[in-house]
């Protein structure tokens, strides 16, 4: 093998490890106790959700001094409501 093939080869075989490491750690999910998930490259804070059985839930999460509500019936209407104190 000629020099240039073999800096070709050895380029290419680190161009595919760092694209393998770099889709493992995009495919890596936070823990399920973090605060906040990870949305087009920012944090959204995370609430905590309460389903019920009929598929209804309701989620809170806390924003310095105010509340978000969300909440979603078993018939699919969403409502969101916002308190600060």
């Amino acid at each position: 093998m000629n020099s240039v093939s073999r800096t070709a080869l050895l380029g290419t075989i680190a161009v595919a490890a760092t694209l393998g490491y770099a889709a493992a750690a995009v495919a890596q999910a936070l823990p399920k106790n973090w605060n906040y998930e990870i949305k087009d490259g920012k944090r959204v804070p995370k609430g905590e959700r309460l389903t019920n059985p009929d598929g209804s839930w309701r989620e809170e999460v806390r924003q310095g001094k105010c509340i978000t509500i969300k909440e979603k019936s078993p018939t699919g209407e969403y409502k969101e409501t916002r308190r600060c104190d």
